[in-house]
């Protein structure tokens, strides 16, 4: 790799930027000052930029608790997306949300430059378990749990995989209910669907986890940290 794109990766600086500190000779590989941008880095180089070790990570996670009213893109002309409440330092390129959840869904998302692991996590194959609590209109009953578990085919069709449906309380006065959903599909709206089956609306819908990885209880809302590759290994295997 070019020394200029190792550094700019890396967010040292832009290109141009980059530049400029090697013209002002502040860069080391191993421990030689370099000049040149276009220098192609050995694998084990040790670069240096004003004394500080700049070690290179070839991707990176982030886990935002994301909040509603923003949309699970890249980009978007017109909507704010989940990437904008990513700090400048850390808008690594290739960043994309693993999967989408719907603008006024919160919770759980992962976001990443490794689309090998996206693609692991969020195929059928996989059958990697998503964990939501939801508030619905309606009073879930023994019956409801049972549909669920057995798979639910919608009217059009559509058949939904069985899932997991946990009551943890309901409102008699308001005809609410407070559920735990475990499902291990993604399809476009499915829990909003399988709940209008039941002739229920969702009126709240928070993710919790992915596989066995769990949402910070310390994050709120339009907050993220970063993940350590030893938390996606420990999590996902990969």
């Amino acid at each position: 790799m070019r020394l200029d794109k190792y550094l700019a990766n890396m967010k040292v600086g832009s290109r141009k930027e980059v530049h400029k500190l090697l013209k002002e000779k502040r860069v080391l590989v191993d421990g030689q000052v370099v000049l040149s941008a276009k220098m192609q880095l050995a694998e084990n180089a040790n670069v240096q930029v004003d004394g500080k070790d700049i070690s290179y990570q070839q991707y990176h996670y982030f886990l935002i608790n994301k909040p509603q009213g923003v949309i699970s893109a890249t980009n978007d002309p017109k909507q704010k997306t989940v990437l904008s409440l990513l700090k400048e330092e850390d808008q690594y390129r290739n960043l994309a949300p693993v999967g989408r959840l719907d603008k006024d869904t919160t919770g759980f998302l992962l976001i990443t430059n490794n689309g090998d692991l996206a693609h692991q996590l969020l195929s059928p194959k996989k059958h990697v378990e998503k964990v939501y609590e939801a508030t619905v209109a309606g009073m879930v009953t023994a019956q409801t749990i049972k549909n669920f578990a057995q798979g639910i085919e919608m009217r059009n069709g559509t058949k939904f995989k069985p899932g997991k449906l946990e009551l943890i309380d309901q409102d008699a006065e308001k005809g609410t209910s407070n559920v735990r959903i475990t499902i291990s599909e993604g399809k476009y709206h499915q829990i909003k669907r399988m709940f209008l089956s039941q002739s229920m609306e969702v009126l709240r819908l928070h993710r919790l986890a992915m596989g066995d990885f769990w949402l910070d209880e310390s994050l709120d809302f339009g907050q993220y940290r970063e993940v350590s590759e030893d938390e996606i290994k420990e999590h996902f295997g990969y």
